[in-house]
């Protein structure tokens, strides 16, 4: 059976030899040394007997490209076609194949094509170089009620450069913030603002549309706000969320410590007054470790560094920078 199986494999194929004499293919691979090193050759498919000929194809063609079928899908051929006493020249199927084959199936309607936009890359090594700014929704008394927060914020200090609340989303109230990067909602692209900008010699950027990285400091900062134990469900009325602004933020630019600052405010980054707290927590540090040496097993301790540059899209071939960029609030 080893010997038939061998000798007829090539134009029957083993499985169907195997199965045909009750022989387990194992046992066939087993007696003659393992399987072929390579693919058995198999003989060309035959074509099907109904398959159109080359001919017939370049009629169906043909038919397709009439006046009165131009436009129209295989389908609505097919059917008029029939409806006309004539026999359809092939399936719908086929029609759609014989398309195929021309590069003609595609999708008739007209598709909206996005723009790429390009990803914002932004390097701020000091305040007032980079300012972000955002706008969030505060929920108003009753449902659907909403008070705007406008925020500009420098990211590298993390510092509030300014905030407004608006009972509405406009181009004329972002005219008051001035920014270097934006989001693209319709009042941060209206025409009015971007003339203020090139005005102020401000050059704007845009965020990618549904791309929150692009505008990672205001999110982060409007996390802040709305993680506050006294942020409400909903402001009772527009005086009330002002209040909760002229009460945050300066607590936040004065006392919040940042955790990507070294643990300082953003008021100290903002203004030049990190460095000399930095060497004043050292030297506390210092002395408590004079003091107890063996509380420190590491050494001296050191305060968190101080920040030296603030990335948007960071790009991947940018050199590395001596101090991390940080993270968090």
């Amino acid at each position: 059976m080893i010997a038939l199986v061998e000798e007829r494999q090539a134009r029957l194929g083993i499985a169907p030899l195997c199965a045909a004499l009750g022989l387990a293919r194992a046992t066939f691979y087993r007696r003659r040394g393992g399987p072929p090193p390579g693919p058995v050759a198999r003989p060309p498919r035959r074509p099907p007997v109904q398959a159109l000929t080359p001919a017939e194809r370049t009629g169906v063609l043909a038919l397709l490209h009439e006046d009165r079928f131009v436009d129209r899908p295989p389908a609505q051929v097919w059917a008029q076609v029939l409806d006309a006493g004539q026999v359809p020249p092939c399936s719908i199927r086929t029609m759609y194949r014989v398309l195929a084959a021309h590069a003609e199936v595609r999708e008739r309607r007209d598709q909206l094509r996005h723009p790429v936009y390009r990803k914002p890359e932004l390097l701020a090594t000091g305040p007032n170089q980079v300012w972000s700014w955002d706008i969030t929704k505060l929920l108003g008394p009753v449902t659907w009620t909403y008070y705007y927060l406008y925020v500009l914020l420098d990211i590298f200090s993390r510092y509030v450069v300014g905030w407004l609340l608006a009972r509405q989303e406009s181009a004329a109230l972002a005219k008051v913030l001035i920014t270097e990067h934006a989001d693209r909602g319709p009042s941060m692209t209206s025409q009015p603002v971007a003339l203020l900008l090139a005005t102020l010699g401000v050059v704007p950027s845009h965020s990618r549309p549904h791309v929150s990285n692009d505008n990672p400091f205001s999110e982060a900062q409007f996390k802040t706000l709305k993680y506050q134990p006294d942020f409400p469900d909903r402001f009772g009325a527009y005086e009330d969320a002002e209040t909760f602004g002229q009460r945050f933020f300066p607590w936040y630019n004065r006392e919040h410590r940042h955790g990507a600052l070294g643990l300082m405010t953003p008021h100290d980054i903002h203004y030049g007054l990190a460095a000399a707290k930095w060497q004043q927590r050292a030297e506390v540090l210092r002395a408590a470790y004079h003091a107890h040496p063996e509380r420190f097993p590491r050494g001296v301790p050191v305060p968190p560094p101080l920040p030296t540059a603030a990335w948007i899209n960071k790009p991947l071939a940018s050199p590395a920078l001596l101090v991390p960029e940080g993270a968090g609030a």
